[in-house]
């Protein structure tokens, strides 16, 4: 699947929305994918996994033993990718404010990770998750995720995957544009603060 493909899949449901938007980065943004609404669909979700996952070079999809993601946003995306890799799916929460296994969740000591995000704009939720899956004994190999927005920039620290890399322009607080500032900032995201 191509950008254009993948737009078009989040427009047929409404999940592309344009406003202003205050991100789970802190940076704000003209458009915003709302993957829950994407992925709501059970059909689409497995397409879009099964189209990620493509783009895991086959030596690394080999090697995986355990699919992680962060909730709220990576879970039903990490799901579907565990469910298409034949692997065990888990998640992180962070019910104090970091990421965590909780529901009885566990890594076995040098388990073979892949992180699975819906959408990395900075990477630094997922380089936190990242943190947290090898502080639980996990060894991440690389991270995929549906929507790279980071123009390329997002170091993980791992290699990544995304399905499509889409310029969406983004802006720190004290960069907002005068049009884009004169709109109220909605945050629709899973994360209030």
């Amino acid at each position: 699947m191509d950008e254009t493909e993948v737009l078009a899949e989040f427009r047929a449901c409404d999940a592309l929305l344009e406003g202003h938007f205050l991100l789970s980065s802190g940076r704000h943004s003209a458009h915003y994918l709302q993957c829950a609404r994407v992925l709501m669909n059970p059909e689409r979700a497995s397409r879009l996994a099964l189209a990620t996952i493509q783009k895991i070079p086959r030596d690394i999809r080999s090697e995986i033993d355990v699919v992680v993601s962060p909730a709220m946003g990576g879970l039903i995306i990490g799901h579907e990718i565990g469910r298409a890799l034949g692997k065990d799916a888990i998640f992180l929460e962070r019910p104090e404010g970091t990421f965590e296994l909780r529901r009885g969740f566990s890594l076995a000591p040098g388990a073979k990770v892949l992180m699975v995000e819906d959408v990395v704009t900075t990477g630094k939720s997922s380089r936190e998750a990242i943190a947290a899956a090898e502080a639980a004994g996990g060894r991440v190999i690389a991270e995929a995720s549906l929507v790279d927005r980071s123009a390329g920039s997002a170091d993980l620290g791992v290699p990544f995957f995304p399905l499509v890399a889409i310029n969406m322009p983004t802006y720190a607080p004290e960069e907002v544009p005068e049009e884009l500032a004169a709109i109220p900032a909605e945050k629709p995201g899973s994360r209030k603060s």
